[in-house]
């Protein structure tokens, strides 16, 4: 037997199940036009892979995921894609969102199916599947089931979250009653992924027969699996909760899982792990639970993107219903409209009603009574959260562990004050998301600028070097090389040394042609040369050749 550990505060409102768990799980009637939200998962939006007037194949991707942190969306059937654009989708805001709308054909004509044997797949190969087949938890936090396959130490426990301890929600409940096998074949998947040493079947104690029927599953298996019944307490059902319920590990502030050696895995999720590996189907549908003020709570399998106001009517909701609750009572969202679709973290749609859910009373003063820090599971100061939050002074409810509120609402559940806990909490979130983008935004364009500014700071710098540069160059083409004085003592020795030949050459030279000459001739020649002579002497005496003039 193995021992169980108790987890802090907790509270036990009204489970409200049975009214939905009569019934088997029924498959809804083939709508005529889904809507398909492009942002139905944790992480970045996925971006569209179609477009208007194109026909697709029921399984075909549609949506390719955004990044690293997100997932793929498929046709839930066969069909002209008639739009995409922004439309109204599951949001407290009422802000719309991408969305794909896919008029039905009727025909569920299937695309290619690309099953694999998950054990010819190293954890890498399977997390690129899954990714592929756009498998997101089905818990309710849409956490892209690829990267919960991503860690860095060892995992020695795998668990398989069947807890689903919110009311009026059965849909876990219902899908291990009626497809226990498939859920183990998911865990054996996991198991074989993460390397897990034991792998633990989670399973409030009010669900005997999901407990039985999950127990009659394992049976048959010669892993290392364990169901476990745990207490039927709120909430549970959160993965630390339960993961400190079975394990006695408590999953430290701002740390995963997977950090104490544990990861968590809703048993929807394992459920639809299954179909992504044997049957090659990517995440096309989910069971949704219809239950509230109807006139038959039921559970349903439904296709993604269905209207939820298809679905209540199949419930057939009564006159005085005003408003329509997406999850439970405890941690739902109110739908702006029942024309919204449903998405993959869609576990529960109540029809509400102000009998069903009275209106609050106005809310009192806080009388620090300290109820609420009572029943907190995560062990913090509501009340103290709640001044901050209402103040405006976040950074004191930062130090006060804001962000490790579960939003859980079992605070504002037994406030005698009737103060609306969970919504400050919610708010206070909202504005430190908001002045930390805001800041990271003014950050990054500080750098921009900064960076701008020594971009031109530097190409000024390189400007006036080049211009520096070209001035220099300019004036020494301009200016005349410098003759040194040993240069020019070089030039006066080679002329004089030319002069000098010149001399020698003119007085080496002899007269041609002067054999065999006349008596005539020579007496010619010899006028000639005393002519010359005496031309010699006179420009002599007057002082030719700048000489100065001789003396006589």
């Amino acid at each position: 037997m193995r021992r169980l550990f108790t987890f802090h505060g907790g509270i036990h409102p009204p489970a409200n199940k049975a009214q939905s768990t009569t019934l088997p799980i029924a498959h809804t009637p083939l709508p005529e036009m889904l809507i398909i939200s492009m942002h139905q998962h944790a992480g970045e939006i996925a971006k569209p892979a179609v477009q208007a007037g194109e026909r697709v194949l029921k399984g075909q991707l549609i949506g390719t995921p955004g990044g690293s942190f997100s997932a793929a969306i498929h046709a839930p059937t066969s069909g002209t894609i008639s739009a995409i654009d922004m439309q109204v989708v599951a949001h407290p805001s009422s802000l719309p969102e991408l969305c794909i709308t896919l008029q039905v054909d009727g025909r569920e004509e299937w695309g290619e199916r690309h099953a694999v044997d998950y054990r010819n797949l190293g954890n890498a190969e399977l997390q690129t599947h899954l990714r592929a087949q756009g498998v997101v938890g089905l818990g309710g936090a849409a956490f892209p089931s690829d990267m919960k396959l991503r860690h860095t130490l060892p995992v020695q426990t795998l668990i398989l979250n069947g807890a689903e301890c919110e009311p009026w929600i059965t849909c876990d409940d219902m899908l291990m009653r009626e497809r226990a096998a498939e859920i183990v074949r998911g865990a054996e998947i996991l198991r074989h992924a993460l390397d897990a040493r034991e792998v633990l079947f989670g399973i409030e104690d009010n669900k005997p027969e999901a407990i039985a029927a999950i127990q009659h599953a394992v049976d048959g298996s010669r892993l290392p699996f364990e169901v476990i019944a745990v207490p039927t307490i709120y909430p549970g059902g959160s993965a630390k909760h339960l993961i400190k319920m079975l394990t006695g590990l408590e999953v430290p502030s701002g740390k995963l899982p997977t950090d104490v050696g544990v990861q968590c895995f809703n048993v929807g999720t394992a459920h639809g792990i299954k179909r992504a590996c044997d049957d090659g189907e990517p995440l096309l549908t989910r069971v949704i639970t219809v239950t509230g003020n109807v006139v038959q709570a039921r559970n349903y399998e439904a296709l993604i993107g269905t209207r939820f106001s298809e679905l209540l009517a199949l419930g057939q909701t009564l006159p005085d219903t005003n408003r329509y609750i997406m999850g439970g009572p405890m941690m739902g969202l109110e739908l702006p409209a029942a024309e919204v679709p449903l998405v993959k973290a869609s576990n529960c749609i109540i029809a509400a009603s102000d009998a069903l859910f009275p209106p609050p009373p106005p809310a009192l003063p806080c009388i620090r009574c300290t109820r609420c820090a009572d029943v907190c599971p995560a062990e913090l100061q509501p009340q103290d959260l709640y001044w901050f939050s209402q103040s405006n002074n976040f950074g004191k409810a930062q130090e006060f562990h804001l962000f490790d509120c579960i939003e859980c609402g079992a605070c504002a559940y037994v406030c005698p004050s009737n103060i609306p806990l969970v919504h400050y909490y919610r708010y206070a979130k909202s504005e430190i998301r908001a002045r930390d983008q805001e800041k990271r935004a003014a950050d990054l364009a500080r750098e921009r600028h900064e960076f701008r500014q020594l971009r031109i700071e530097r190409e000024k710098q390189e400007k006036a070097e080049r211009l520096a540069q070209k001035e220099r160059e300019n004036a020494a083409r301009a200016a005349p090389a410098p003759v040194a004085a040993s240069d020019e003592d070089t030039r006066q020795m080679r002329i004089n040394a030319a002069l000098e030949r010149a001399k020698a050459q003119a007085a080496a030279a002899q007269p041609k042609n002067i054999d065999h000459l006349t008596p005539e001739q020579q007496a010619e020649i010899a006028a000639v040369e005393a002519r010359r002579a005496h031309l010699h002497k006179i420009a002599a005496d007057s002082g030719a050749d700048d000489e100065p003039p001789k003396q006589s």
